[in-house]
């Protein structure tokens, strides 16, 4: 690992990603173990993780799984995930529920739950370990310098006021939903906002985790309960904008007593809570994910409603698919490879796109009229084999053109009605 705290001049590497958070340092992974010549640029400076590394539960689908496994990433958790084993949905007032266990479809699990802390420091680890990435930071990206069709110059602004100039062959933006460079290349996003704030939180029950994943939904969003592998459960409670900051104001009683209302005693009662985090639920669309020697990946392209735990899944297959074009040779930033990566994520952008939307919009529907189209479609997914098959098959991160990393080893098989790797 090549530190870079000062300005050096004329630097430059074949790919250059902005954004060390989940998805920006995946990809720096995956591109060192081609040997790639890369570089990653940090807010943070040495010993710090970025904000985006919480108490929040990551639900890592199987495909996840299998890839960060072969990057040396789930070895390096310093606490076991926990296994999701069982996965059950249903809406309040309306009829039908859908249970989905990973023994019937051929599977120990369907994913499993990390900490997003523990997966920071899990990163940080593994890439502490690459002799060849060159890391810049504290750094941020604060536009460009005349280039040319070879490649971009960026500008960095450092921490004791200088400015970097750095060349990228390819530059990558991961800096996030609200992300400067995918501003400064002239990619616009559109966004919906779905009208809640989502609370998250570590909670005690009076019953461990056994495997099973909960999903209750209300008008004003979701309840959902994550296992996680220290016993509690990873809780994210949907609440009306206009009630965020009365539920903010709650006191551990009182908050345990509305998640209680809200989900029920499926779990028996709640005993205990962590600290509580609040953020908007709001879906953003890249209008494009690349323009001339850029690609986005994650939540640069991308920021999904997290219900049905897609976001990260999502942005990992972007940062793969990405990595696995590179690996082939030739000009990291040429037309032709930027076209073929927007071509392969086409899909599985645009199907895990509409499946978050659509089911984040239909269970947060109180018109009455809207339940009986409900209820018939959870009886429909509780019973039809086919459509079984293909919401696992999406759970697990079998959607569109898989990348190798991710089939390997448990999914060398997919779930019947899943698409094909």
């Amino acid at each position: 690992m090549i530190e870079h705290a000062q300005a050096t001049a004329g630097a430059g590497h074949d790919v250059v990603i902005v954004g060390g958070g989940l998805v920006g340092a995946s990809l720096a992974i995956a591109l060192s173990r081609i040997g790639m010549d890369a570089a990653l640029v940090e807010a943070t400076p040495p010993g710090a993780l970025p904000a985006v590394f919480d108490q929040r539960n990551l639900s890592f689908a199987e495909a996840t799984v299998n890839a960060l496994t072969a990057l040396g990433v789930m070895q390096r958790l310093a606490s076991s995930p926990a296994p999701i084993r069982t996965i059950h949905v249903s809406r309040a007032g309306d009829y039908g529920r859908v249970r989905l266990r990973a023994r019937e479809h051929g599977r120990d699990a369907f994913g499993q739950v990390v900490v997003a802390s523990d997966f920071g420091a899990a990163l940080e680890a593994r890439l502490s370990e690459l002799p060849g990435l060159a890391r810049y930071r504290p750094a941020r990206f604060i536009g460009f310098d005349d280039g040319d069709d070879q490649a971009r110059v960026l500008r960095l602004a450092l921490a004791d006021g200088r400015e970097q100039r750095l060349r990228a062959r390819l530059l990558v933006a991961a800096d996030g939903a609200h992300s400067a460079v995918r501003a400064a290349i002239g990619i616009g996003a559109g966004s919906w906002d779905y009208g809640h704030d989502l609370f998250v939180a570590r909670m005690r029950g009076r019953h461990a985790p056994d495997g099973d994943a909960w999903e209750r939904f209300g008008d004003h969003g979701p309840t959902a309960l994550l296992p996680r592998g220290d016993g509690h459960y990873g809780v994210v409670h949907g609440v009306a904008r206009g009630e965020a900051d009365a539920v903010a104001a709650l006191d551990d009683a009182a908050w345990l007593a509305r998640v209680q209302r809200a989900f029920g005693w499926r779990v028996g009662e709640f005993l205990g809570t962590g600290p509580r985090s609040r953020y908007p639920a709001v879906r953003l669309v890249a209008s494009a994910t690349t323009a001339p020697r850029a690609a986005l990946v994650g939540n640069a392209a991308q920021s999904l409603h997290p219900v049905g735990a897609q976001g990260f899944n999502l942005g990992l297959r972007d940062a793969l698919t990405l990595a696995e074009l590179l690996e082939q040779g030739g000009d990291p930033g040429s037309e032709a490879l930027l076209a073929e990566y927007a071509r392969r994520r086409a899909e599985d952008r645009r199907r895990t796109l509409e499946f978050s939307h659509g089911l984040a919009l239909a269970t947060g529907q109180p018109a009455a009229l809207a339940r009986p189209l409900r209820s018939a479609g959870m009886l429909a997914a509780a019973r039809v084999p086919s459509l079984q098959g293909w919401l696992v098959g999406g759970a697990m991160g079998y959607r569109g053109e898989v990348p190798r990393l991710c089939r390997a080893p448990a999914a060398a098989t997919v779930p019947p009605g899943a698409a094909p790797p």
